[in-house]
């Protein structure tokens, strides 16, 4: 289950256009951040993807990547000409076959190769109706769907759903939402042939006229279970409330949020919360199965891209840190493995994450000032950075953003270090429900990970 966002230029303080995601997977499902510099390739050279091998593109270029750590896509990612895009899994009546590119192998696949928005739409389209799309996604788990996905450049940005080989594309006209649902009704921008005669063919649908994509394609079992449609109101219920004004600081705070009523209840904890929420804490089996387990803003201007991504599970538990697809990721393990690993970002920040659930409340208010402290300097910092490379050479600007990246992810580490010693001596005063403490206790055995 995911969530992603895309606010425009008319829709934002700064005129960028703004793109954010929660990625949720099983909790011991590792995340990982990679970044691929621009390459040239071998002509006829065949690309090994998760499932399926295709032929290589002659160049590629600069990507930021965020993903699970075992597969060769992603589940959201930002590239240097400013495309950023974030995948959710949809579930609808065509059938679910285990052949072709997995959604987020496409996903790397058209940042790895487009320049703009609507030419990542035109590979995601040309990928899907020639190789189609392997349906099982999961880590552990068999989880098999379909895909939708949120586009954009510093210009525009589109939605893309698919059903099977299916699918329709809808052009943003200031912010939108997509979650693990089909969004696209009765009106669309492009769409695959037969879209609407299928669906008459199915008896989804009487006519033309009586034709809406959502509800015609859309499984009701499986659709109403992932509670999409409760945190796209959510999502879409902040961006609406913020348009026009739209920044940065908002998208983290959208990726943090747990609800309305969380807000006002300063005894919310993650023990008790639901797959309703933007952001997402597993309590296990099958009514609520899924973590956030890595968080991505893009915020992207003609002039210079920027990421600020978490690397880490829980987004109300870590700290969103800059990245500059142009510049690559600062030095660092950012590639964790199956089982636990303090050396590796994800891993690390596990320690911190599975001793606040012990007693969410008090331990997480004993860092969360400072942590927003710090991410306003590092806001500011990025800001005045960004007016400092301009006109710059390129060797200039990457020297420049890597070194920002690198002391910025430094100082991360170390409060992060403090914050687990911090909230350890905290004594946790709070009653867990037996098997969600349980199931913690297990998950955590299951990765070899010390409690």
């Amino acid at each position: 289950m995911c969530d992603t966002i895309v606010a425009l230029g008319n829709a934002t303080a700064d005129g960028a256009v703004l793109l954010a995601k929660n990625s949720d997977r099983e909790p011991n499902e590792a995340h990982a951040l990679l970044w691929l510099p621009e390459a040239r390739h071998t002509p006829g050279a065949e690309l090994h993807c998760t499932h399926a091998t295709i032929p290589q593109a002659p160049e590629t270029h600069a990507t930021l990547l965020s993903k699970p750590f075992w597969m060769w896509g992603c589940e959201m990612g930002v590239n240097a000409h400013g495309v950023a895009i974030g995948n959710e899994a949809v579930f609808t009546k065509e059938p679910t076959i285990n052949e072709g590119l997995l959604g987020m192998d496409m996903m790397r696949l058209a940042l790895e190769r487009a320049t703009t928005a609507p030419e990542a739409l035109d590979i995601l389209i040309d990928l899907l109706e020639t190789y189609g799309q392997y349906a099982n996604g999961g880590y552990q788990q068999r989880s098999p769907y379909h895909n939708a996905f949120l586009i954009a450049d510093p210009r525009e940005a589109w939605v893309f759903e698919t059903a099977g080989r299916y699918w329709a594309a809808l052009r943003v006209r200031d912010v939108y939402a997509i979650s693990n649902r089909l969004s696209i009704g009765k009106e669309w921008d492009r769409a695959s042939d037969g879209l609407v005669r299928h669906a008459m063919e199915k008896g989804w649908c009487r006519s033309e006229a009586d034709f809406d994509f959502a509800r015609c394609y859309s499984d009701f079992v499986y659709t109403r279970g992932a509670q999409g449609a409760a945190r796209r109101r959510r999502a879409l219920e902040l961006l609406e409330a913020q348009k026009g004004a739209l920044t940065v600081e908002n998208c983290f705070a959208l990726l943090r949020d747990h609800g309305a009523a969380a807000v006002e209840d300063s005894e919310w904890q993650p023990a008790h919360s639901s797959m309703g929420k933007l952001c997402m804490h597993a309590g296990f089996g099958p009514l609520r199965p899924s973590q956030s387990t890595g968080s991505l803003v893009a915020h992207l201007e003609p002039h210079l891209t920027s990421a600020w991504v978490t690397g880490t599970s829980a987004p109300c538990t870590g700290v969103f840190k800059p990245v500059w697809p142009e510049a690559g990721l600062p030095s660092g393990n950012f590639e964790p493995g199956a089982t636990f690993d303090p050396a590796t970002l994800w891993w690390r920040h596990e320690q911190l994450h599975r001793a606040l659930l012990q007693d969410y409340p008090r331990r997480q208010a004993a860092y969360a000032a400072e942590r927003e402290r710090l991410e306003q300097a590092w806001l500011t910092e990025a800001l005045a950075l960004a007016e400092r490379v301009r006109g710059q050479t390129p060797e200039a600007r990457r020297e420049a953003l890597i070194a920002c990246s690198a002391s910025i992810f430094a100082a991360a580490q170390e409060a992060t270090a403090r914050w687990v010693e911090q909230v350890r001596g905290i004594p946790a005063q709070r009653r867990l429900p037996p098997l969600y403490r349980m199931a913690w206790a297990r998950a955590s055995r299951k990765v070899q990970m010390p409690e």
